[in-house]
């Protein structure tokens, strides 16, 4: 593929969403039962009981940044099993909580907007119907578009960026993990925290509480 040519300082932004704890609360219902789903997996799967395989998704989370990428290197699992399996909610709508305000803060950013998660397509497609904003987004992609690499591996971000021929220069990444904002700002994105902070480090850009703030935000941005 040629080159992506370096846009005009006033392109049409294009907008990266983070999908858990971004778009939506995902630490009251949503992270515990993965966390439990996660850990029924290993123990169903490598034979271990609760407290091995509670210890074993906690060490590849930290040596890998996801459970799944430890698995797949010491225990050949099937990604796609795992995903399916550990993604399940059978009560996915009591679990996601939605911001009122949220589909008319995204309506009101310029530009093209897609959500990138680490989460798999059949998850992410189900939370942004549950939030009512799937259709202001031109694209979802997920760990499976990553080839199973995923945030903050600089290459799920560059195989999204030459899925869509966009220049990192006009991205925006909108995202509460820091490690996942480093690696977008270091491909040349600009940067918006979710999350309470007190102190910002130098890849952020701007800092916000809650999504609903970002609009404000907007010229410092965005210069067009």
């Amino acid at each position: 593929m040629a080159p992506l040519t370096t846009p005009s300082r006033t392109a049409a932004p294009v907008w990266i969403f983070d999908l858990d704890n971004t778009l939506h609360d995902a630490t009251a219902h949503v992270f515990p039962h993965l966390n439990r789903s996660m850990t029924a997996y290993l123990e169903r799967h490598l034979g271990l009981d609760t407290d091995g395989a509670n210890a074993l998704r906690i060490q590849y989370w930290h040596r890998y940044g996801a459970t799944l990428l430890g698995l797949i290197r010491h225990h050949a699992v099937d990604p796609h099993h795992f995903l399916r399996e550990t993604h399940a909610f059978p009560e996915l709508r009591r679990a996601v909580l939605r911001h009122p305000l949220l589909r008319s803060v995204l309506t009101r950013l310029p530009g093209r907007k897609l959500v990138f998660s680490n989460a798999p397509v059949h998850y992410s497609r189900a939370v942004l119907q549950l939030l009512r904003v799937e259709d202001l987004f031109d694209d979802v992609f997920t760990i499976e578009h990553t080839r199973f690499r995923p945030k903050p591996d600089p290459a799920g971000f560059r195989r999204l960026l030459r899925k869509h021929r966009v220049h990192p220069r006009v991205c925006i990444m909108v995202e509460d993990t820091l490690v996942n904002l480093k690696a977008a700002k270091r491909l040349g994105m600009k940067t918006v925290w979710v999350g309470p902070s007190v102190r910002v480090p130098a890849h952020v850009d701007v800092s916000i509480r809650i999504l609903a703030e970002l609009p404000s935000h907007l010229r410092r941005l965005y210069p067009g």
